[in-house]
């Protein structure tokens, strides 16, 4: 055996070992967050943090937003391998005047990705919720909704998510709406326009997670034996377990493996600790949605079933529209991609420049504008979709009267 072969076994045989150990810590971890009352637990507990903690982190962001909030809870049934009823947290916001009810505005409905909140969206809710009813909710399994077992299988998991939604949407009580989501978040948005289209008024994909297929490896000879051991081994863990390993270490962890994602808040949230530990606490939490997350994906964040290979299936009368960050690690070609595979259907993609993954918080001005403009063409469309309806349904009428006389 050579001295890199055998140095290469010693690692692996010590990476396996922290392996399972690592991974029998957060399991202890997660289930001792379910049994523990908070009250108690908040003095014993390795990762300071409670479902108090996360709500006293969500209420100082959501401060910072002018409109008033409706916050609540919209009870949901029926979930594929979940018993019970789960609650989703959900914020309805409106420009509190009767203009959008009179003029029939669409709704906005958002979607937040991988590892965030509602709370994350508070610099876009005052713009986008000036002129129509706006709602954002927290997924299945992560921020303040419920965090049931969700399946390890990637298409159960999926559809767990996308069911999820069609079940809030129907608790809500809404029709049609203009549906966003961004990372993760987009990638379920695609998945439950192609199911329900006839709910979605236009689709918007903010730099959207999981549409390019898996790259072909590069040959494992080009990468040294310590990487391949390295990669392999950590494959098991959970995304952010390390948040949650690393203990009362953990709210300073985030703060240094992010801490851009506290100064693009900066300019309106004065404390620069509230970002950082909201997502902490979010995250925190029993890893209900981030271990459904990584069924979804395989290793180095790839979706397991890419999003491009089924977006034919999604219904040609739905509009899309994607829209990236220039300096984002998210792939732009799926969405020039997506324009021709639907040369019969409204396809548009805005890049907003200089702005990364995070574009609704790098460059919020322009998102908003973008998204703005998009919701206004949605209610221009279905005045117009209503109107036909009507002629439609009047010219029926008139044609069952002509008929009905001639009888006589």
């Amino acid at each position: 055996m050579s001295l890199e072969d055998q140095s290469s076994a010693e690692l692996s045989k010590g990476l396996r070992l922290l392996k399972h150990t690592c991974l029998l810590a957060d399991t202890l971890l997660s289930s001792l967050i379910d049994l523990v009352p908070s009250w108690i637990s908040s003095y014993i507990r390795w990762c300071p943090t409670s479902s108090e903690h996360l709500e006293e982190a969500e209420r100082k962001l959501l401060s910072y937003v002018k409109l008033p909030i409706r916050s609540t809870y919209v009870s949901i049934d029926s979930i594929l391998g979940c018993k019970g009823s789960h609650q989703i947290r959900t914020l309805q916001l409106g420009p509190g005047t009767k203009a959008a009810v009179e003029e029939e505005r669409v709704p906005l409905v958002l979607v937040h990705g991988f590892g965030a909140g509602v709370a994350l969206w508070l610099l876009n809710l005052d713009y986008l919720a000036q002129d129509r009813t706006t709602y954002c909710f927290d997924l299945l399994g992560f921020g303040r909704s419920s965090r049931p077992r969700l399946s390890r299988d990637s298409l159960e998991a999926e559809y767990q998510f996308v069911q999820s939604i069609e079940e809030w949407r129907a608790q809500v009580g809404l029709d049609r709406f203009v549906l966003l989501g961004h990372s993760m978040g987009g990638f379920l948005a695609a998945s439950y326009a192609i199911r329900f289209p006839e709910r979605v008024a236009h689709l918007v994909l903010a730099d959207p997670w999981g549409f390019p297929e898996r790259n072909t490896p590069r040959p494992a000879l080009q990468l040294p034996s310590w990487v391949r051991v390295v990669s392999t081994l950590l494959s098991p863990f959970n995304p952010l377990a390390a948040v949650r390993i690393a203990g009362p270490w953990g709210p300073r962890l985030v703060e240094k493996i992010r801490p851009d994602i506290g100064k693009k808040y900066g300019h309106v949230v004065d404390d620069k600790q509230a970002v950082p530990h909201y997502i902490y606490h979010c995250n925190a939490q029993t890893p209900s949605g981030e271990s459904a997350f990584k069924a979804m994906m395989t290793q180095y964040g790839w979706a397991r079933h890419p999003m491009i290979s089924r977006i034919g299936e999604l219904h040609q009368s739905v509009p899309m529209t994607f829209i990236y960050g220039s300096r984002s690690w998210v792939d732009k070609q799926p969405g020039i991609r997506v324009q021709r595979l639907r040369p019969e259907s409204e396809v548009d993609v805005e890049i907003i420049d200089g702005a990364g993954h995070h574009i609704f918080a790098d460059k919020p001005e322009q998102f908003n504008e973008i998204v703005s403009k998009i919701c206004r063409g949605a209610d221009a469309a279905e005045k117009t979709n209503r109107a036909l309806a009507e002629e439609k349904e009047k010219e029926e009428w008139e044609q069952r009267e002509m008929v009905h006389r001639l009888a006589l």
